[in-house]
């Protein structure tokens, strides 16, 4: 990769007793009188009335092959573009194809080489993934459902970047279920990388249900998908540093308390981590969950921190830094692209096969989490300084205090376990990682055409 895509910058109702909940007397509901027909006529009338509005009115039309809705651009639930047809068929399978050897059917797996569905395939962990998949002569086949969060040429122009190495994007959505068995049944995917999801922390708090929808729903979807393909693939998903929320210990480790989220965003991604080991252990699906910690780079993110302050101070415009309690250091554990990417191929190639078969569990399978950081932390007014040094740009700052938007003050992972378990070690400092990056940028963004290479 001569160019490699970034990640970007990055009430308890439970009773005390489990299992007994003390029902509060309404008395309203207990002077009603039950036992008449025409009350529970009535009650039932009302419940079925509901559920036709919810299920019939309310819930969005899936796609078919032959027919699929126009994509309405003010909407993130994102219905799913056309797909299907011969021509359609015949990229899929060779996109899927492993170098040297066919597409994997159900009756013929092939061993040598990785099939690999790559969800958020345009997105810029998934691009890169993707692009490194299948150089080294996987199959891969991406998924992405090319949605407006940000700027959409530039995951077009990633998916240009990977059509120059045959790697065909299905454009859909996870919450597709058509779609997915089709893929599921022309393809014996041995891998699922799933990338797709609704990022951003302070996105959140205008836009709630994009984050449910896509890293919620969306992963059930996926996870049925594989729980009943045969043979299961083995799942290897993006969790969040997020995910450590209001935790002040640091460094990271993966044993440390998850149960304090700061952000909805976090929030989804530990829903995420517990509905995977639901999973693993009801249907026997081998899960790797990898905790990425701010990921940067060429091809990026344009809501990352390092991406807008040097489209802002290459502009003449004011960044604007945060800063904690007491004038305290905003700092995170920058970590760039590339050794992300050798972090998820080598968690891909260390995992073990899933144990079900049809959606039945015939063994116990493996589980694991892992962080993927730096364990560098860098404050954000020195990834400022190394980006004026490299520009040649002075920055217009204005410093204010940290907003309580769900950002935290602090990352710092621990990879210890990765390291010994995939082999996981990460050589990229950050003058290094930004100078590659703002090489990138400025040859991107000064081309009109944007022919910006890996």
């Amino acid at each position: 990769m001569s160019q490699h895509m970034p990640n970007a910058y990055a009430a308890d109702d439970i009773p005390s007793t489990p299992g007994k909940f003390k029902s509060e007397k309404l008395p309203y509901i207990h002077r009603l009188r039950w036992y008449s027909p025409l009350s529970k006529l009535t009650f039932w009338s009302f419940l079925l009335l509901f559920l036709i509005f919810f299920f019939v009115i309310a819930s969005p039309p899936t796609s078919s092959p032959s027919s699929s809705p126009p994509l309405d651009s003010s909407r993130r639930s994102l219905r799913t573009a056309a797909w299907g047809g011969l021509e359609w068929e015949r990229r899929v399978r060779l996109s899927a194809r492993i170098r040297g050897g066919t597409t994997p059917h159900r009756n013929n797996n092939l061993r040598n080489g990785l099939c690999v569905l790559v969800t958020g395939a345009a997105g810029f962990v998934g691009a890169h993934a993707s692009m490194a998949l299948k150089r080294r002569g996987d199959g891969v086949l991406g998924l992405d459902n090319f949605n407006d969060y940000y700027d959409q040429s530039l995951k077009r122009a990633r998916q240009s970047q990977l059509e120059r190495v045959g790697v065909f994007i299905v454009e859909g959505d996870i919450n597709d279920s058509t779609l997915l068995q089709k893929l599921f049944d022309m393809v014996a995917f041995t891998h699922v990388m799933h990338f797709a999801a609704q990022a951003g922390v302070r996105y959140a708090m205008n836009n709630p249900d994009s984050y449910v929808h896509s890293n919620i729903a969306g992963l059930v979807s996926l996870l049925e998908a594989c729980k009943f393909a045969n043979p299961q693939p083995a799942f290897v998903w993006a969790s969040s540093s997020s995910v450590y929320g209001l935790n002040s210990k640091v460094p990271f480790s993966e044993r440390d308390r998850t149960d304090q989220p700061a952000s909805l965003y976090a929030a989804t991604k530990k829903a995420g981590e517990e509905i995977t080991h639901s999973y693993n252990h009801i249907y026997g699906l081998s899960i790797t969950g990898l905790r990425f910690f701010t990921v940067y780079g060429p091809w990026g993110r344009p809501d990352m921190a390092y991406f807008f302050f040097t489209k802002d101070i290459l502009k003449g415009k004011q960044i604007t830094i945060f800063e904690g309690p007491n004038h305290g250091t905003v700092a995170r554990d920058f970590t760039y692209i590339d050794d992300i990417v050798k972090g998820c191929l080598g968690a891909l190639d260390t995992t073990k096969k899933s144990t079900g078969s049809g959606g039945k569990k015939k063994g116990p399978a493996q589980y694991r989490i892992f962080n993927l950081g730096n364990t560098s932390p860098v404050g954000v007014l020195e990834l400022v300084k190394v980006l004026e040094k490299l520009l040649k740009v002075k920055a217009n700052k204005k410093i204010l205090p940290m907003p309580r938007n769900g950002d935290v003050l602090y990352t710092h992972a621990n990879i210890t376990l990765a390291q010994r378990e995939i082999g996981y070690k990460p050589t990229t400092d950050l003058h290094t990682g930004l100078k590659k990056f703002v090489r990138w940028y400025l040859s991107y963004y000064s081309d009109a055409r944007k022919k910006g290479s890996w």
